[in-house]
């Protein structure tokens, strides 16, 4: 049992108690918000823009002719020993790899014509610059009856068109001249490259917010903008096959990277993501924001590459203008 003389036992804990001095406590740490830095994108621009050096251009040239011969003794010789042991049966494959050959001269052919309709756009825009430089007016008409020849079978650009055969001899300036191809011929043209760009946007901002797979976003990206850039191409009259698409797809990431366009923390990522509630609350948000922005800019280099006349009259589009219209309801960027 207790000892019920002696009383509870207290210990004075003043002298080490802690000082209840508001001014003795460590300020908070202030967390800085993560900045989104659109990895995705930077990456594809790296990956499109690299250039194979001459020896793995060679390694893979050889590589290509060694297995083309290889494939192509080896379906011969089968044709031939399936010839002599049935000869309706081999007579029926050796017509099979006939078509295949038949087919792969259609695909080169294709691919030859796909570079001409791009190199045909290079050649008008080139003009183009020359003539707003010296002013020629001479010149200028030449280069308005190549956007003539260029256009003149698209059905959605008969009306511009005829606009344009309609004014075109009363300008007397060769800048009027060409403001007026553009205002009449290319705008509907830029409008619906605009479009194309906002879904792409759209497209790659969402899927990188969305999905969690460590690879999604930069393959989203890079299949997104390949085929933003052919349509661009194609809406403006240089359809391009799939090694036209891809030397196209490498000028405009090369041109954006030598520019450091695709680099973050300038004018319009800064305000793109900063100015996002959603990239403030979640990185994965800030990094689709900015990701769709890097793609809208992507486009509008597309643009600039493809268009055949440079931009005078007509506006640039606003990247800024482009990412909140193709993110309208998808984040709130204001």
């Amino acid at each position: 049992m207790s000892d019920p003389t002696k009383g509870p036992v207290m210990f004075d804990l003043e002298d080490d108690a802690p000082k209840a001095n508001p001014a003795s406590v460590p300020p908070v740490p202030d967390m800085q918000p993560v900045v989104p830095t659109g990895a995705a994108m930077q990456t594809v621009a790296v990956l499109a823009a690299r250039r194979t050096s001459l020896l793995g251009r060679i390694f893979w040239g050889a590589l290509v002719a060694l297995v083309g011969a290889i494939v192509s003794v080896a379906a011969w010789d089968f044709a031939v020993g399936l010839i002599t042991r049935n000869a309706v049966l081999g007579y029926g494959v050796a017509a099979l790899g006939g078509i295949v050959v038949l087919t792969l001269l259609v695909v080169i052919l294709r691919e030859l014509a796909a570079f001409s309709r791009l190199n045909r756009l290079d050649g008008v825009q080139i003009q183009a610059r020359v003539v707003l430089a010296d002013q020629d007016l001479s010149a200028a008409r030449a280069v308005a009856d190549r956007i003539e020849r260029l256009y003149r079978a698209r059905e959605d650009l008969q009306w511009g068109m005829t606009r344009f055969k309609d004014r075109r001899g009363d300008m007397f300036d060769a800048d009027a001249l060409l403001g007026l191809a553009e205002q009449e011929v290319l705008a509907p043209i830029d409008r619906a490259a605009e479009q194309q760009i906002q879904a792409a946007a759209r497209q790659v901002a969402t899927v990188t917010a969305i999905v969690p797979l460590a690879f999604a976003d930069v393959f989203t990206a890079l299949t997104a903008n390949v085929r933003m850039i052919r349509q661009i191409a194609d809406l403006y009259g240089g359809r391009s096959g799939v090694l036209g698409g891809w030397r196209l797809t490498r000028a405009v990431m090369t041109h954006l990277v030598a520019t450091g366009a695709v680099a973050v923390g300038d004018d319009l990522i800064g305000s793109v993501a900063g100015g996002s509630l959603l990239s403030k609350l979640s990185r994965r948000f800030g990094e689709g924001i900015v990701n769709g922005a890097l793609t809208a800019r992507v486009g509008v280099a597309a643009m600039e590459v493809c268009r055949p006349l440079p931009f005078t009259h007509n506006r640039k589009p606003s990247v800024t203008g482009l990412v909140s219209k193709a993110l309208s309801g998808l984040f709130q960027t204001g």
